[in-house]
């Protein structure tokens, strides 16, 4: 079954449910009815009654005076309720230019509705921006200021203006643009990186491509475990862990 299946099966305010019972058993590793009503700044009977809706849907384990847990169906559709959520939230802040506070508002209104095929389109977007050498994050600060000062023919001669300026220098200069590979298990918490070659061979390979680390993607390092195995990553909105050895295989260009 896939993720749009398992989630048109609840409503919008159980998702909310299991997003939050999702986020909490991260933090806390166990979640309690009185977390999740803080969390949702709801009532306590609202919350048994979500809880009880949940449990016969086979999407939680509870019980009364006990701490509550995500059956395995549960936990898949809280992950494809967070996974829509940062991609909108991503996209607005990143792409879009809008502050972090509104942008996270916006996704949680549309995180419950927006089409998987749409989604990916989002996150195609997103990625065509990063990598196309026309565009970049330089293409996404100016559209901030564009939207910052307003639409004027002014605005639009001195961002041409700077644009050509730049060009003439790096030809004159003979500059060319430096791209810098490395391996994926040589970046650090908060570097992307697109991803250029799969090295790996056999069930490696399959493994990899399977988690959606394949050539053109745009790759973040969240975190290294203490001894540096297994990398967190996130790829086309998915947060994964990859071990060492299987990182040592992608090349990726590094992203500013």
């Amino acid at each position: 079954m896939s993720d749009v299946q398992l989630s048109t099966t609840v409503t919008a305010s159980l998702e909310d449910y299991l997003e939050a019972i999702f986020h909490i058993i991260t933090e806390k590793q166990a979640a309690k009815p009185k977390d999740i009503a803080k969390r949702l700044k709801v009532s306590n009977s609202s919350v048994t009654g979500a809880l009880k809706s949940l449990a016969e849907k086979d999407l939680v384990n509870y019980a009364p005076y006990d701490v509550v847990t995500l059956t395995p169906k549960g936990k898949a559709i809280a992950k494809d309720v967070i996974r829509r959520h940062e991609v909108l939230r991503d996209f607005f802040v990143n792409v879009l230019a809008v502050n972090e506070h509104d942008a996270d508002e916006a996704a949680c209104l549309m995180e419950h509705s927006i089409p998987k095929i749409i989604l990916e389109r989002f996150i195609q977007f997103a990625e065509f921006i990063e990598v196309c050498p026309r565009a970049g994050s330089k293409w996404v600060k100016g559209f901030s200021y564009y939207c910052d000062q307003g639409n004027t023919w002014d605005n639009c001669e001195k961002c041409i203006s700077l644009t050509l300026e730049e060009v003439k220098q790096k030809r004159q200069g003979g500059q060319k643009k430096m791209i810098t590979v490395r391996k994926l298990k040589d970046l650090k918490p908060g570097q992307r990186g697109k991803i250029v070659k799969v090295k790996a061979k056999g069930a490696t390979n399959k493994r990899i491509v399977e988690m959606g680390i394949t050539p053109g993607s745009v790759v973040e390092v969240e975190r290294l475990a203490p001894l540096g195995d297994p990398i967190d990553v996130k790829v086309k909105g998915y947060h994964l862990s990859i071990r060492k050895e299987e990182a040592e295989e992608v090349e990726v260009e590094l992203l500013p």
